[in-house]
């Protein structure tokens, strides 16, 4: 588990480049908290880390963005608006998650039974000053992200009480 202290918007974005950088371009990650604690924000920068510079919205009513940059495909589902799990099934994303691809989910919990584990869940929580990232691994290739992420130097001083990639 590890924990990450975001103080403002460009530290949350900058740990969302850190992030998409760790993970080198393939893997799956859940986004989940409340409305408003910024997933839409760390999804920015995990694109920025692949060139991405233009806006990011949330995929709200249209289920998934999907992004190519250079060779990179990335696609950002928002899952807010889905009536049932099995509706994935139709806007394709059994293909979607057999690809190599990078791909960031936004109210995991909305295709539970479904989706397949993560390797990386990341909780986003209002905290005093600005949020706060709650970060678990459950893959190898998530568990090695965790590990890359923890020594990243722009992260230097905001992950709290030296928590590590454990789960």
């Amino acid at each position: 588990m590890m924990r990450v202290q975001l103080d403002d918007e460009e530290r949350q974005v900058a740990f969302g480049e850190c992030l998409g950088r760790a993970l080198n371009g393939h893997g799956c990650v859940h986004l989940a908290g409340e409305l408003g604690a910024g997933k839409t924000t760390l999804a920015r920068g995990v694109l920025r880390a692949y060139g991405h510079g233009g806006a990011v919205k949330s995929p709200t009513y249209t289920l998934v963005e999907p992004y190519v940059l250079d060779d990179q495909r990335l696609y950002h589902l928002d899952l807010y608006r889905l009536g049932d799990p099995e509706e994935l099934e139709f806007i394709g994303g059994r293909d979607l998650f057999a690809e190599e691809a990078l791909i960031l989910v936004e109210w995991p919990s909305r295709g539970e039974g479904w989706l397949p584990v993560p390797d990386i869940e990341v909780q986003l929580r209002l905290a005093a000053a600005g949020r706060e990232a709650q970060l678990a691994a459950f893959t190898p290739h998530g568990r090695a992200a965790l590990e890359r992420l923890a020594e990243a130097p722009a992260l230097a001083g905001a992950i709290r009480h030296g928590e590590r990639a454990a789960t």
